[in-house]
């Protein structure tokens, strides 16, 4: 585009263009008017005719519709009201048989406790029967052990319990009843464990205590300083020999003069030294009761008294008495003896065989 000139702004203004002859509306006449109007109105009314029409089918079309779903539905219903009545129907009679069978299973379980209960009874009876024969015999067989192991506890000795046990073994096995089979083996193995561990006889540790009281007299304590060792006065006066001469027989008179005035010796312990003679003799009496005390719990079966008897008179043994000598020597070995065997003696127990008894007397 090329730029306007400045003379172009004041050109003349040129002629208007004509107008086209089409677009100016030619006038009309009223009639042409009220015949544009009439074919308007009419036009307008045919096509609402046609809408009413139209509607008036559609709503026809749905009125059947609705009907036939309103039938439907109404079927349906019935439909559904004569099941629900069958259904109502065969649940009452679900509900008649359901009663009926728990009347009948009822019924059946009272029958079936009743026959449990009478079967029960008899076995409850039969067992009783067939029982009283073992439990007589389980009875003389617990009075007889019982009996036994008292006077086992009382003596000291094994002998009468294992008697009865063996005896007792007997009679079950001419019993020959299998339920007393574990009261069988259990009075066995007590038996076995009473012979494996029974220690000396309780007659031989009171002949020991009988010895052993009886050499208390004769043990020389340690303030026998003039007798001890081999017997032999160890601070009399030297022999003077006969061919000595004067000065020497002097010297040896002044020299045995002088020794008995002054004693030199080692005391190890006091209180042994310094013992009285008339509390020596105390001392001896009352080892003696010492000893007579551990007699008496060794008869009764009190093994923990025994036991501190004899370690009292061991320590005293060995505090107040002389140990070098042969009769002190003797006597603590005699002690020691004593004091072992009464270690490994313990009451006879058959706890198996009591269990045995109280399970087979409870009928399992």
């Amino acid at each position: 585009m090329s730029a306007a000139s400045p003379s172009d702004d004041f050109s003349p203004p040129t002629a208007a263009a004509p107008v086209p002859a089409t677009l100016v509306a030619p006038p009309q006449s009223p009639e042409a008017l009220a015949a544009a109007a009439t074919t308007l109105s009419r036009i307008g009314f045919g096509l609402l005719a046609v809408v009413s029409l139209a509607a008036l089918a559609i709503a026809i079309a749905l009125w059947q519709k609705v009907s036939g779903m309103q039938e439907q539905l109404a079927r349906q219903s019935a439909d559904a009201q004569a099941q629900s009545l069958e259904a109502r129907t065969l649940a009452r009679q679900a509900m008649d048989t359901v009663r009926d069978t728990a009347a009948r299973a009822a019924l059946t379980e009272t029958r079936v406790a009743e026959v449990a209960l009478q079967r029960s009874q008899l076995e409850e009876l039969m067992q009783s029967l067939s029982r009283s024969r073992d439990e007589n015999l389980v009875v003389d067989i617990e009075s007889a052990v019982r009996l036994a192991l008292q006077q086992a506890q009382v003596t000291g000795s094994v002998e009468p319990l294992l008697a009865a046990l063996k005896s007792g073994d007997l009679r079950i096995a001419r019993a020959a009843q299998p339920r007393l089979a574990p009261l069988q083996r259990a009075m066995q193995r007590d038996a076995d464990r009473l012979r494996s561990s029974a220690s000396a006889d309780s007659g031989e540790a009171l002949q020991k205590l009988d010895e052993l009281m009886r050499s208390v007299d004769d043990l020389p304590p340690l303030n026998a300083v003039a007798t001890r060792g081999s017997g032999v006065n160890a601070w009399q006066p030297e022999p003077i020999p006969a061919d000595a001469a004067w000065w020497e027989r002097a010297l040896l008179t002044v020299r045995a003069e002088l020794r008995s005035l002054v004693r030199v010796g080692r005391i190890e312990r006091p209180e042994a030294v310094l013992l009285a003679p008339d509390q020596t003799y105390f001392l001896r009496e009352n080892l003696k009761l010492k000893l007579l005390n551990a007699r008496l719990s060794l008869l009764s079966r009190q093994v923990d008294s025994a036991r501190s008897e004899l370690a009292t008179v061991s320590a005293s043994l060995n505090r107040y008495f002389d140990p070098a000598s042969r009769r002190t020597q003797a006597a603590a070995t005699l002690l020691q003896q004593l004091q072992a065997q009464v270690k490994t003696s313990e009451p006879p127990r058959i706890d198996d065989t009591l269990a045995a008894l109280a399970t087979a007397a409870a009928g399992r």
